[in-house]
């Protein structure tokens, strides 16, 4: 069931990436976003965690994420060390905000999901394991902010 819904979920983020309008006329970069997420849903869902968003420019920030919505779904689960690589960004600041989202995930004892989210020109496919029980499919919104610098 795992490789099903992560299977319509890539293809789902292939048919956006797909549909996403041309690149400005800026070098595009190459960011990624490791994260850790917990959460829990029964038909609502709210997750947070903390990740760091690197490109291959240098760029660097510490983020909080949040995930919230509704859909079929039910379970409580954390994801460590989960991957999610952006798409049309031209500088890290972009990847910032509220993105919408689709998910997919399943897991007894051992966790696995998938997201994929889009925010105008920017799109974010999410994927990691984990631990917890969880089942269904859900939509909604997907928030990436900076952490506050600390002296």
């Amino acid at each position: 069931m795992n490789s099903i819904c992560i299977s319509t979920l890539a293809a789902a983020a292939l048919v956006m990436l797909a549909m996403s309008p041309p690149a400005s006329a800026a070098e595009e970069i190459d960011c990624e976003l490791s994260f850790n997420l917990s959460g829990w849903s029964v038909f609502y869902k709210t997750a947070s965690g903390t990740g760091t968003i690197t490109c291959d420019n240098g760029q660097s920030l510490p983020v909080t994420i949040s995930a919230e919505g509704g859909g079929i779904t039910f379970g409580k689960s954390s994801i460590e060390n989960g991957v999610g690589k952006f798409s049309d960004v031209v500088d890290i600041e972009q990847t910032l905000g509220s993105y919408a989202s689709a998910e997919a995930h399943a897991g007894a004892t051992k966790s696995a999901k998938a997201i994929v989210a889009t925010k105008g020109e920017v799109s974010l496919l999410l994927s990691g394991t984990g631990q917890g029980w969880d089942i269904g499919f859900g939509f909604g919104k997907f928030t990436i902010e900076q952490t506050a610098a600390h002296d």
